[in-house]
């Protein structure tokens, strides 16, 4: 038997790259390095040595200095507390630091994910003698607007010997399972391991973001992928931002993943203000944040992402509905290409190591609208945003997201430039949920919302064909009827897909009031047509004024009369200029 050494050394440091000898480690094993104990994790095991990434900057570290190895995986703590949260992407408490040490982060520091001396209500929903399986849930804490389940870790099962309601700790023991296993209201969960559940469900339910043009046009299912790739000031942070504010995700999983700092410290100092339109209360009672910013070491930026999974789908477990945003997953790649290159690894395409893909597949797999071990329904929808290098959707982090996502947010720097918000570029972009979501919109929405929805398409790349020859003849120069098309598009772009994101009313929309400019967008079009085939020449018709209406019910809270009347006098406008021309 080969003794395990209670002590290893440094041989080479190459930035955040540690090469050490005399430990016997496992992959994935945390470890202590240098004097200062700075966190790593092995990642890469040899004949006489081991790598290891660590977590925190080395400046300082030199060969010679001790490695201790603790045994265990990177894990998160998982239990009551969470919830308002900030994090780095370790799972360490910025709030809580910034309290000891200011505004910055010594090395080596450690601190619990959540806080050990607060104390929560706990009321059992088991009894004594019950036998229990893994992830069952065993009783209620109430945290913030939430009921926090508590469930039993990964590996605990059993029958249950004892259980005590009152308040506790989080590492009070609140029961003992017959084997003496002792039971906590937290428990560690290792992060590049996904949680079990009993069985994956169709993706059918979409999530409304209360944005036009992603409810619309291109819908992402709740437990789906979305790509949201763009070049620099396209608007991806600002996107993903307003569908934490106001999509109808119970909890919201925000990750900074190696973002620029002024863009993450927009989000800190935002959220904790933000009022969460469904109860009244601040946003953050619902939303957990890491922030792990570009200046900060790469390999936590590697770590940040899986520690925001691993928090979303503990979350999904309890039966809600988790949004995660991760910004961006072409920072977190590009730690990934750093770390390989100081490993020597044979590169892939632009750098990137070959295992890029699998990465990014295994990181989107763990998406999913799922039917937990407890019996729950919950699900983790992920929206990654991507930086392409100049915009230029073919590189490699883009093209690997596509192939996992089945929603795709194509950002549009030109849009941008012109001020249309959200710049979603509409003959780019796509969602191949739409046939699985369609008999949730039929049931909830409009039973002609499919085909509704399959027109405004056509008419705008029908409006791409003709704005060919217009930039080579003129409008004036086509069909009466198509110069018609040509306006009708106008008004899909301006009134359906433009949205106010500063507007008090226009910042959100729901569905049935989306379903009401649509039909407002296609009543126009119709008494147009019948104007037109009645003499009525186009110009007259496009210069009509009661079409800017449209714009009013937009912004009106109290829209359906509105709707209506607007309808009418489109109605006896053109009525006017059918009598005018008769």
């Amino acid at each position: 038997m080969v003794k395990k050494e209670s002590e290893g050394r440094i041989v080479r440091v190459s930035g955040p790259v540690v090469e050490a000898t005399g430990l016997i480690v496992r992959m994935s094993d945390i470890v202590r390095v240098g004097n200062e104990k700075l966190m790593g994790e092995v990642i890469k095991i040899e004949a006489n040595s081991f790598i290891i990434q660590v977590y925190e900057d080395t400046t300082g570290i030199r060969p010679g200095e001790p490695v201790h190895n603790t045994g265990k995986p990177l894990a998160v703590e998982l239990g009551p507390g969470l919830l308002g949260s900030i994090y780095d992407g370790i799972q360490r408490p910025l709030q809580s630091l910034e309290k000891e040490m200011g505004h910055f982060i010594k090395r080596g520091v450690d601190a619990e994910g959540i806080d050990h001396s607060k104390k929560w209500k706990f009321t059992p929903t088991v009894k004594k003698g019950q036998t229990l399986k893994e992830g069952a849930i065993i009783g209620e804490v109430q945290e913030f607007n939430f009921i926090h389940k508590v469930q039993l870790a990964p590996g605990q099962s059993g029958k249950l010997k004892d259980i005590s309601s009152g308040s506790f700790t989080v590492i009070d023991k609140i029961g003992e399972l017959e084997d003496g296993t002792e039971l906590k209201l937290a428990h560690f969960q290792p992060v590049r391991k996904p949680r079990a559940f009993t069985a994956k469900l169709a993706p059918s339910i979409p999530l409304v973001t209360g944005q036009r043009v992603y409810d619309v046009f291109f819908p992402v299912a709740k437990g789906g992928v979305a790509a949201l790739p763009g070049p620099f000031g396209a608007g991806k942070t600002v996107t993903q931002q307003a569908i934490a504010k106001w999509s109808d995700a119970d909890i919201v999983v925000y990750v900074g993943c190696g973002e620029r700092g002024n863009e993450m410290t927009e989000v800190l100092t935002e959220f904790p203000h933000l009022v969460d339109p469904k109860t009244g209360k601040p946003m953050m009672e619902r939303t957990i944040l890491i922030a792990n910013t570009s200046n900060m070491p790469v390999a936590a930026r590697e770590a940040s992402v899986y520690v925001g999974m691993t928090l979303a789908e503990y979350y999904r477990d309890m039966g809600y509905n988790v949004a995660l945003m991760a910004d961006s997953t072409s920072r977190w790649a590009e730690a990934m290409r750093e770390i390989s290159s100081r490993l020597e690894e044979m590169p892939g395409e632009e750098g990137y190591p070959a295992y890029l893909s699998t990465k990014l597949a295994n990181f989107y797999e763990r998406a999913g609208r799922v039917t937990t071990q407890n019996g729950q329904e919950g699900s983790v929808t992920v929206i990654g945003a991507v930086s392409p290098a100049g915009g230029d959707f073919s590189e490699p982090v883009t093209q690997n997201t596509l192939r996992v996502a089945k929603c795709f947010w194509a950002l549009d720097a030109k849009l941008a430039e012109k001020r249309h918000y959200w710049s979603i570029n509409w003959l780019n972009s796509y969602s191949l949920y739409h046939e699985s979501l369609r008999d949730w919109y039929v049931e909830n929405i409009d039973k002609k919302w499919p085909e509704k929805v399959k027109k405004l398409m056509t008419v705008l790349q029908e409006e791409d064909s003709l704005m060919e020859i217009v930039q080579l003849v003129g409008s004036d120069s086509l069909p009466e009827s198509q110069q018609l098309t040509l306006e009708i598009a106008r008004l899909i772009r301006e009134e359906l897909l433009q949205q106010n994101a500063f507007h008090e009313v226009d910042k959100f929309c729901p569905l049935t009031k989306a379903n009401a400019l649509i039909d407002l967008v296609f009543f126009f079009e119709k008494v147009a047509c019948d104007a037109l085939a009645k003499n009525v020449p186009v110009r007259e018709i496009i210069a009509s004024k009661t079409k800017y209406k449209i714009a009013t019910v937009k912004t009106t809270e109290d829209y359906t009369k509105l709707h209506k009347q607007v309808m009418k006098e489109m109605e006896e406008e053109m009525k006017e200029l059918e009598n005018k021309f008769a």
